[in-house]
């Protein structure tokens, strides 16, 4: 059985030197590929670094919701140039967070919007946080080119919005939310989704799932994702995995 992470952010601080530590943990839980996630010029760099050192690590690069307003021909340039390096998968992660509003919404709007225009151009899908923002989310891509595909990062949203982006070229990543007791809107979306249309992630070192859940989030812990998936679903593990990881290399061009 093998699992892929397809969103964790191993460059982030906790995990800084002591990278292999965690991915050898996550080979012990049966997770034998992650997909590190970029946001912002930092992060974006340390990704692609560490695809570099780690066979089984991807990278994605893009600027979130919070450096929208930061975003520039330069910042451009620069994503370009990044994602035309080999093992650099996705555009991402961006999109719109009207929780947090870092950035003027209409900002996040056009350079979600534009990030996704560079991506297509590239033959790249995009990985996409949304925060508070379903519904601008949903305009955007409804109105944009998703021939390469696109994945709903820590999808949290209920079935109404699991069937409208379902018409959409749309992949649905589950985090450790899907774990949490009282996330019962997030169960019973992962429940309708189609397994055809379902990844697994931990968005590492945030959002831990049960068992561990209030603890540091590590990659290795998606096991525990694709555990709450397969029991909502009753289902064995092993189909969940296998599902998710023929998802995971289909949407991200894995090698």
């Amino acid at each position: 059985m093998e699992i892929i992470d397809n969103h964790t952010h191993l460059n982030d601080e906790p995990f800084r030197g002591k990278e292999q530590y965690y991915l050898e943990r996550a080979k012990s839980l049966g997770v034998t590929k992650v997909i590190c996630a970029g946001q912002d010029p930092d992060f974006n760099q340390r990704a692609v670094d560490l695809v570099q050192r780690f066979d089984n690590v991807y990278a994605m690069v893009g600027y979130c919701p919070d450096v929208a307003k930061d975003y520039d021909q330069k910042a451009e340039d620069k994503l370009i140039e990044q994602l035309k390096m080999p093992k650099v998968v996705a555009m991402g992660e961006i999109g719109l967070d009207y929780y947090w509003d870092e950035s003027p919404r209409d900002v996040q709007r056009e350079v979600f919007a534009r990030q996704i225009e560079v991506a297509h151009d590239l033959k790249m899908p995009v990985d996409i946080h949304t925060r508070d923002a379903f519904p601008d989310c949903y305009d955007i891509l409804k109105n944009s080119n998703l021939e390469y595909g696109a994945i709903l990062h820590s999808f949290n949203g209920g079935i109404d919005w699991l069937n409208k982006f379902l018409d959409l070229n749309v992949y649905f990543s589950y985090s450790g939310v899907v774990s949490f007791t009282k996330a019962t809107e997030v169960h019973e979306s992962a429940k309708a989704a189609p397994l055809d249309r379902i990844l697994v992630e931990t968005d590492a070192p945030y959002l831990t799932p049960k068992p561990y859940r209030g603890r540091q989030n590590e990659t290795g812990y998606v096991r525990y994702v694709a555990e709450a998936i397969a029991k909502l679903k009753d289902i064995p593990l092993e189909e969940v995995a296998e599902a998710t990881y023929k998802n995971t290399v289909r949407v991200y061009g894995l090698k």
